[in-house]
């Protein structure tokens, strides 16, 4: 048997009703994408993702999310426990770890812990602020290239962020930096993650790289990675799902640098995965084009997504799974460049599965539960014994 889980990183489909306390009343990023761009989905959509609560909607302009009338698979309008709409607290409950609180998030960084991760990694930082990635570098790109000093920066996230040209902190030197601050931000101090940031200038631009590379803190409990791994089921990684885990549970991982590359890992997947699950992240919707208020780059990675899947699913065996889903918001259409706190969408296809509404469901873990019981190592009274039956 094999499961192929698919985050499309923030890909929210409307406000959390607590949503207004994070500053993101009225984010819904897949409805207002629509609204602007007159997105469609046909693949998705055929699955169930505009049945699901709150999706289908006409807008003024004419543009709409419509239903279909009979849905390939089980859908549901997920609602985070976690109180956060973070990357790592998303991938944790999505593999059935709920945090009790979020990891903290910096507006600046004290001067003790600049002090400390400077003392730890032999470099004086510039910047030290909230900032879009892609921004700072262009601002704060001549002063790093004229003094050596790599560039930190946060955002409303709970991430510390190091930038540099790498002609002049080389790649593997940026990774031992960021390995050395990781160690530093922990206990009170910590951030879900340390994030490497290394670009390139060409003609006085600052263009990033596609390397990447999360250093995050270990599961504080145990995910469903680890259950997996301890009944010695194989877990396939593609994209990020390595590092946000600290390949805690991974059998194998496959590094992509972008949403073309993890699709064709999934395609290659879908053929040569004998067993187990296939856990991937794509992350050009969140990273290129949520941060960036980028609506039609967006709108068009998701039609990407789209396109491809059509090979996954004609791929699946009778046993076979896939489940689409999304690990917060991140709406390119409101002022706001961060995450947003919104649901987001559960769609469960098998030729096996039942295509049935399941409603809105209190818990990303309950896709944990769900994996672990169709691998017979948990029953789930959830979702399982509604959907698992043949059509």
């Amino acid at each position: 048997m094999r499961i192929f889980l698919v985050v499309i990183d923030s890909f929210g489909i409307g406000a959390l009703p607590d949503a207004a306390q994070y500053g993101d009343e009225g984010s819904d990023t897949y409805g207002n994408i629509v609204a602007a761009t007159g997105l469609e989905l046909p693949v998705m959509a055929s699955l169930g993702l505009n049945n699901i609560d709150g999706n289908a909607k006409v807008f003024t302009n004419g543009f709409k999310i419509q239903p279909v009338k009979e849905p390939l698979a089980a859908y549901a309008r997920l609602a985070e426990k976690t109180p956060a709409k973070d990357t790592t607290a998303g991938h944790y409950e999505i593999s059935g770890l709920v945090l009790d609180k979020p990891f903290k998030v910096y507006h600046t960084f004290p001067a003790d812990v600049v002090c400390d991760i400077e003392k730890a990694t032999g470099v004086r930082f510039i910047g030290n602020e909230i900032a879009s990635g892609t921004e700072i570098i262009q601002r704060l790109g001549p002063m790093h290239l004229k003094t050596g000093c790599p560039i930190l920066y946060t955002s409303q996230d709970s991430v510390l962020q190091i930038a540099a040209d790498t002609s002049v902190i080389p790649l593997e030197k940026l990774y031992r930096i960021c390995e050395a601050v990781r160690s530093i931000m922990v206990g009170d101090r910590a951030v879900g993650r340390v994030i490497a940031r290394p670009f390139i200038h060409v003609d006085g631009k600052f263009i990033r790289t596609e390397d990447r590379k999360d250093f995050a803190l270990e599961p504080p409990g145990k995910t469903m990675l680890d259950v997996l791994a301890a009944n010695n089921i194989p877990v396939i990684s593609v994209g990020k799902i390595k590092d946000i885990f600290c390949g805690r549970g991974i059998s194998e991982s496959i590094h992509t640098g972008n949403n073309d590359e993890g699709l064709t890992a999934l395609c290659e997947l879908s053929v040569s995965a004998e067993e187990g699950l296939v856990f991937a992240n794509l992350v050009d919707t969140d990273m290129l084009y949520g941060h960036r208020n980028n609506v039609k780059g967006y709108a068009s990675a998701l039609k990407a997504i789209d396109d491809r899947l059509p090979v996954i699913i004609n791929n699946l065996k009778r046993e076979d799974i896939l489940i689409l889903t999304a690990d917060h918001g991140c709406d390119p259409t409101t002022p706001s460049t961060d995450h947003s706190r919104e649901y987001v969408p559960l769609l469960i296809f098998g030729k096996d599965i039942k295509p049935i509404d399941l409603g809105t469901i209190k818990g990303f873990d309950c896709i944990a539960n769900f994996i672990e019981a169709a691998f017979s190592l948990q029953k789930d009274e959830v979702i399982f014994n509604r959907i698992c039956c043949i059509k």
